[in-house]
């Protein structure tokens, strides 16, 4: 049975407290006993346990539901935007991931049935950070390609919109399956810049060029249903069958070896993964691209029109970006 998530509000990384009496350490890690709840934490929170930016996650929860089996809930009120602090924290996620010797699968959900996973708060692009993580690439590109790599099976539990670096972190997981109610965009050509989080790369691979070409450059919302037509997802089911459909494949998943996953996975990913040289062409391109006249003057007015809020804006985003007003001619 699948165990409760912990309050969207707290955002940590834990093991419930109702596990039928099992060992809170089949969770793996440095653990802490807040209230009735065993968490674990960042494996500095030894040093740090009342710093709370130390021990919570501000973007996500974690919940192990099993030492085989996690689940990973974006929750960033109120439209699920990527900021740099979730940039920050994904490569810590993939640490901890990478250091779970028995987790053979992480199933990645939202909190919020309207947003997966939103595009990145472009308010804040000064702020992206500069670091380089563990494999040496910007943090962005570095979890990305590390979770590719892992000897653990990612799933996207898509309901919602899911756009921008927030589809591309998908594009970067193992497997997608899609509610009827999900909308899938890469907004970034229509906002005067370009997707610099993989879109470039894993499109073409999952869509094929033509149909990547006409997703990256018609900046547009596409259904679940045409998502699952274009190779996007693997499937889109109606809304009340998606918790079942990817559970039951989650649990059978984790049910088998490690050994057995991590080579099946690493044997498929010698024909299907881009490198992170090329990852980190679009990265680079795309912090450039804020610079571009068109990004200059197009950001601004989205921003002003309704971006990153909610509202009807964020709401039809593909639609609003086919109707922004031309630029006045001399």
């Amino acid at each position: 049975m699948s165990l409760p998530l912990p309050s969207p509000a707290c955002g940590r990384f834990g093991a419930s407290s109702n596990s039928g009496g099992k060992d809170p350490k089949d969770a793996e890690g440095v653990f802490v006993v807040v209230k009735d709840e065993v968490n674990l934490l960042p494996d500095d929170a030894n040093a740090s346990q009342g710093d709370e930016s130390v021990n919570e996650w501000t973007h996500f929860s974690v919940t192990a539901e099993t030492r085989r089996l996690w689940r990973i809930t974006f929750d960033c009120p109120p439209i699920n935007l990527v900021s740099p602090e979730m940039i920050n924290e994904l490569p810590r996620l993939v640490d901890h991931m990478e250091t779970a010797s028995e987790l053979r699968v992480a199933v990645f959900e939202s909190a919020n049935p309207e947003y997966f996973l939103n595009h990145y708060d472009t308010s804040r692009v000064a702020e992206t950070p500069k670091e380089l993580g563990a494999s040496g690439y910007p943090l962005l590109i570095d979890a990305s390609t590390r979770l590719s790599r892992l000897p653990v099976v990612s799933i996207a539990k898509v309901r919602g919109r899911v756009r921008g670096v927030g589809s591309e972190l998908i594009q970067a997981m193992d497997m997608r399956f899609a509610s009827e109610r999900a909308l899938f965009c890469q907004p970034e050509t229509a906002n005067g810049n370009l997707p610099g989080g993989g879109g470039l790369e894993h499109l073409p691979l999952l869509l094929g060029r033509a149909r990547a070409l006409e997703a990256a450059l018609s900046s547009d919302d596409y259904p679940g249903e045409l998502a699952e037509r274009y190779g996007w997802v693997n499937r889109t089911v109606r809304d009340g069958e998606l918790d079942m459909l990817v559970d039951v494949l989650a649990r059978r998943i984790a049910s088998f070896d490690k050994e057995s996953i991590a080579a099946v996975k690493q044997q498929i990913n010698r024909y299907t993964l881009p490198s992170a040289e090329d990852l980190q062409s679009s990265y680079d391109l795309y912090m450039h691209s804020f610079g571009w006249p068109g990004s200059k003057r197009r950001i601004p007015a989205a921003l002003a029109a309704g971006r990153n809020q909610p509202g009807d804006y964020e709401m039809r985003l593909g639609y609003h970006l086919g109707h922004q007003p031309e630029e006045d001619t001399p």
